[in-house]
């Protein structure tokens, strides 16, 4: 299970929402922070978000049993460690 977690404030709700569209993620909230899970990879397209790099590089607070394995300016790909 792939699981990435993003604070709740308006900069990162982008990120949440094309995260949301994948058929295979689920998104929930632990107190301040979006849950984002998934049973394999998460990738979050850049530039469907809308963000600036700045919140871009910024966005991810935490991981549980994961790795990042791309974050660059096309995409955030994150895999099962």
């Amino acid at each position: 299970m792939t699981t990435l977690y993003v604070l709740d404030v308006p900069e990162n709700v982008p990120v949440v929402e094309v995260a949301d569209r994948a058929p295979d993620v689920t998104v929930s909230r632990i107190g301040p922070y979006f849950e984002i899970t998934a049973p394999g990879p998460i990738v979050i397209d850049r530039r469907a978000t809308g963000c600036r790099h700045a919140v871009w590089y910024s966005c991810v607070a935490a991981l549980r049993g994961s790795a990042v394995t791309q974050q660059d300016k096309d995409a955030l790909r994150v895999e099962p460690a």
